[in-house]
């Protein structure tokens, strides 16, 4: 029997997102998803679909994420996509947050090797589209 380690994919080469609210990227930008401060946050400017995408050096194989939404202003829907580095992005997984403040922990079955992973934030709690994440974690494996 082989165990495979789980672990947080924090190694990304690099990361963007759709908008930052009123481009104040001091206040709101994409670096605070990952600084683990409860205080600090990323929010989208208002639009119909807010992402995040993360790209790694190395395949990888998601097999949870966990996010942290503020109340009010979280997705109804949302869709995991990923591609191999070269490749058309393409559906992983659809979950669905509750609009609350709550970490939130969505597994992902059978996912495949992915060089690139997208979160689509689609429907969002708010009237005008804004998206406002606390926290993001990606957790897997490597793929071999």
């Amino acid at each position: 029997m082989i165990l495979c380690k789980r672990f947080s994919i924090r190694l990304f080469s690099h990361f963007r997102v759709s908008s930052v609210l009123n481009r104040d990227v001091k206040q709101f930008g994409k670096k605070f998803l990952f600084d683990s401060n409860e205080e600090t946050c990323w929010s989208s400017d208002q639009g119909e679909y807010q992402w995040v995408s993360l790209e790694f050096p190395k395949s990888v194989r998601v097999s949870e994420l966990k996010i942290q939404f503020q109340g009010g202003f979280s997705a109804k829907t949302c869709r995991l996509e990923g591609c191999p580095k070269d490749g058309d992005f393409g559906a992983i997984s659809n979950f669905y947050p509750e609009d609350n403040n709550s970490l939130q922990s969505f597994p992902i079955q059978e996912a495949p090797a992915v060089d690139k992973v997208k979160i689509m934030f689609e429907n969002s709690a708010d009237f005008f589209g804004r998206i406002i994440v606390y926290s993001l974690d990606v957790l897997g494996e490597k793929a071999s």
